[in-house]
C-alpha cells in the first residue's frame, strides 16, 4: 500500500455524540464532508448519549467496557459493507471498545481519533479539582479517579470508567485493535507515548476549518468560545474582568454547568455579556470582529479547536501557557500567553492588547499565515488520507 494512493475508499465511522455538542462531534462532522466531497463513501455507526435517562446511568456504566449490542452491529455492517477502514471517534459509552474487536475480527484496519485522554483518565482531562492530575497513571488500575469521583462526580460512574481503562489495558486493545492513533496535536502524542503507547502508531493531525471564509478586519471587543466548565478558566477570565484592569468589553459564547456563574458576572459587570450558544457561521463572524479571542484553559487541553478558527479569520489568540494551545498559539507572534488560573496576569495581557494596537495589527496577518499553513482543509485532507494508508499497511 505504501507509495499507492486510492483514488476512492470506504470508510465506515463510528461516533458517541455528545448531550452537548462540543468539539469533537464539530471535528468529525468536518471530516466527514471533506471525505465525501471529494469522492468516499462512509457509511455511519453513531450512538447519541441524548438517549440515556437517569434511570439508564448504571445500565450504561456497566456496558461501558463491553457493548454485545454494539459489537454484533458492527460485524453485521462490516460484512454487509465490507469497508476499506473503520475510524473511530468517540466510542464512550454506549459503543465501547468492542467495536475495536469487532473490526479486527473480521480483518479491518481501524484508526482511532485520540480526541481526549479518556483511555488514561476516567476524567479524560487530566485535571481534578482546579488542578492538573496524573495520579491515575500511575496504576493498574485507575483508583484515584474512583475515589474522587472524578467521571460525572460519581464514584460509582467513575469505577465502570476505571474498569473499562484496566479491563482493556489488560486485554491490549489498544496494542492489538488498532492500526494507528490520530492525535490532534504534538503535546497530546507525548502525554499518550509517556503513558505506555506506541509513538510509531500515533500520527499527529490537527483540527481544521471546513468553512473559514475571508479574514476579519478586527474590533474592540475580546471574545472567549467555549463549553462553560471549570478546566475552560472561566473562573479565571472573569476575574481578570472584574480587575477593571481591562478597557474593553468580552462576549461569552457557550454553554455548560458554569452558565449560570457567567449569567452572575454579566449581571454585575456591563463589561461582560453573556451571549448564549450560536450557530458556527456567527461564531465565526463574531472571531473576525474581536480584538482577540481569549483561552483560558487550565487543563492539557489536546488541541484547541477555537484557536484555530480564530487564527482561519486573522485574530490573535490571548492562551494559557499549558497543553497543546500553548504550542499552538506563538507568543509575540499570533498571539500572548499568559501563566495559566492567574487573573493577574491575563488582565495584564488582556490590557497589553488593548495599548498596542500596531501588534495586534502584525499578529492578524500572521494568525491569518498560521491558519494557511496548518489548519486548512486541503491541507487536512493530505494528512488523513495518508494516516488511513498507514493504517492500512500497518493491517
Amino acid at each position: 500500500m505504501r507509495g499507492k494512493r486510492r483514488a476512492k475508499m470506504k470508510i465506515l465511522t463510528v461516533h458517541n455524540k455528545y448531550k452537548i455538542r462540543g468539539g469533537e462531534d464539530e471535528s468529525r462532522e468536518s471530516e466527514d464532508r471533506l471525505l465525501l466531497a471529494r469522492g468516499h463513501e462512509i457509511r455511519y455507526v453513531i450512538y447519541d448519549n441524548s438517549t440515556i435517562g437517569e434511570s439508564g446511568l448504571v445500565r450504561v456504566g456497566m456496558q461501558a467496557t463491553w457493548a454485545r449490542g454494539p459489537y454484533e452491529d458492527l460485524q453485521s455492517e462490516i460484512k454487509a459493507w465490507r469497508p476499506d477502514i473503520l475510524d473511530v471517534h468517540n466510542f464512550f459509552p454506549l459503543a465501547s471498545p468492542a467495536v475495536h474487536h469487532a473490526a479486527r475480527r473480521l480483518g479491518v484496519p481501524t484508526v482511532q481519533t485520540l480526541h481526549n485522554y479518556r483511555l488514561l483518565c476516567p476524567g479524560a482531562t487530566f485535571y481534578r479539582n482546579g488542578q492538573v492530575c496524573e495520579d491515575c497513571t500511575r496504576y493498574p488500575f485507575p483508583l484515584p479517579g474512583v475515589i474522587h469521583g472524578c467521571y460525572r462526580q460519581s464514584s460509582l460512574q467513575s469505577g465502570s470508567v476505571a474498569l473499562m481503562i484496566a479491563s482493556h489495558r489488560l486485554l491490549r486493545t489498544w496494542r492489538e485493535t488498532v492500526s494507528l492513533f490520530i492525535a490532534v496535536s504534538d503535546f497530546e502524542k507525548r502525554k499518550f507515548v509517556e503513558n505506555g503507547f506506541t509513538g510509531s502508531k500515533i500520527s499527529v493531525k490537527p483540527n481544521f476549518v471546513l468553512s473559514a471564509g475571508e479574514p476579519g478586519p478586527g474590533g474592540e471587543d475580546f471574545l472567549f468560545v467555549g463549553r462553560l466548565s471549570p478546566e475552560k478558566g472561566l473562573d479565571t477570565l472573569i476575574r481578570a474582568m472584574e480587575s477593571n484592569m481591562v478597557p474593553a468589553r468580552l462576549n461569552v459564547v457557550g454553554d455548560g454547568p458554569l452558565m449560570p456563574v457567567v449569567q452572575s458576572a454579566a449581571e454585575r459587570n456591563s463589561r461582560i455579556r453573556y451571549l448564549g450558544r450560536r450557530p458556527q457561521a456567527e461564531v465565526l463572524d463574531m472571531m473576525a470582529h474581536a480584538r482577540c479571542v481569549v483561552f483560558p484553559s487550565e487543563w492539557y487541553e489536546t488541541f484547541g479547536r477555537v484557536a484555530a478558527e480564530s487564527f482561519a479569520k486573522g485574530t490573535p489568540v490571548i492562551a494559557s501557557q499549558i497543553g497543546a494551545v500553548a504550542e499552538i498559539v506563538d507568543d509575540g507572534r499570533t498571539g500572548f500567553h499568559f501563566e495559566p488560573g492567574n487573573s493577574q496576569d491575563l488582565a495584564r495581557v488582556m490590557a497589553k492588547a488593548c495599548a498596542e494596537p500596531r501588534t495586534l495589527t502584525e499578529m492578524r496577518k500572521e494568525a491569518r499565515r498560521e491558519y494557511e499553513a496548518k489548519y486548512t482543509p486541503e491541507r487536512n485532507y493530505q494528512m488523513l488520507i495518508a494516516a488511513y494508508e498507514q493504517a492500512i499497511a500497518n493491517g
